[in-house]
């Protein structure tokens, strides 16, 4: 099947077959797989025009409902964070996208931009993961999870409809959540300081940002993945919206670039991940947090990888 837009022919089966198998593994930690889904477009599909950015979040528009739909059942949305997110996110990815059409059209220079991006994010991951500390607190702090991930499995198997998630405090200094007996409490101009500048990075990648802000809420913020998953999600959704539409309206100003997303594959992406999101987010608790946090690292870590040697070699 021929995708004018995108210059290329695919097996039309391919596309929602791959957005699949990502976003039902991603979706877990908060990640749409955009992240993921866009070098495969650019390297395997060799689809490499600024459009690819657009019809990367075009995916997360159709894909993301169903992921969140799932974590609003289960009482597991921190709407607060989910909405400082927006504010912080809804600028930066039109600013973003306006840095990708201006300074990024070069396929080269966009590889070793997203690799650097993506080296970040695992970096920030890794340190999480193997980060020092004293191991007495380590193992206590493992007992306190593994407790409190036996009360969400028993509670959400009894009963979907009953909220996880008890928000206790929301104000312009701070957001105060409590997640079965354990209590979370950060800075809400922290959040959305990093939300303005992952709305940045996420419009000139074109993931909507996801891929960026919930490694943060876990590695810095130290909030729980089972929470951070729903918010990080629905704020994509919602930059991915606005990314989409600002390339559509700024397409005519760029002719002689392909700007505007390529709607047919960027739908046959979406429906895959649609699946996936949502079968990924029903299976989130049956998955400990520090497997759902080594996947993905090293799922970034390969991918920027792979982008540096393509870039330098």
């Amino acid at each position: 099947m021929y995708f004018a837009t995108a210059g290329i022919e695919v097996n039309p089966f391919i596309p929602p077959l791959v957005a699949f198998v990502v976003s039902f593994f991603t979706s877990m930690g908060g990640v749409s797989g955009a992240f993921l889904l866009l070098p495969f477009q650019v390297s395997f599909l060799g689809f490499t025009t600024p459009s690819v950015s657009a019809t990367n979040q075009l995916f997360n528009i159709v894909a993301i409902p169903s992921g969140v739909i799932r974590y609003v059942r289960e009482g597991r949305m921190v709407w607060p964070l989910t909405f400082v997110v927006i504010v912080g996110t809804l600028p930066g990815v039109l600013i973003g996208a306006i840095i990708r059409v201006k300074y990024l059209p070069d396929p080269g220079n966009f590889k070793i931009f997203a690799a650097v991006v993506m080296l970040w994010i695992g970096y920030k991951l890794l340190m999480g993961l193997v980060g020092k500390g004293n191991t007495n607190d380590k193992k206590e702090a493992e007992k306190r999870f593994q407790k409190l991930l036996l009360q969400y499995r028993e509670r959400t198997d009894r009963d979907e409809n009953t909220s996880a998630v008890q928000v206790r405090t929301f104000s312009m200094k701070r957001i105060v959540y409590e997640f079965y007996g354990e209590i979370y409490d950060f800075s809400t101009v922290g959040i959305l300081s990093l939300s303005l500048v992952v709305g940045v990075v996420g419009g000139i990648y074109g993931i909507g940002g996801g891929s960026i802000i919930a490694p943060f809420f876990v590695a810095v913020f130290g909030l729980p993945v089972y929470t951070v998953a729903g918010a990080a999600l629905m704020g994509t959704f919602v930059t991915s919206v606005a990314g989409v539409a600002f390339y559509q309206i700024i397409a005519p100003l760029y002719p002689e670039q392909v700007i505007a997303p390529d709607w047919g594959l960027g739908f046959l992406f979406g429906i895959g991940g649609l699946f996936g999101m949502y079968f990924g987010a029903r299976c989130q608790k049956f998955f400990s947090a520090s497997l759902i946090k080594w996947m993905l690292c090293g799922v970034i870590l390969f991918t920027a990888g792979k982008y540096l040697c393509e870039f330098f070699i």
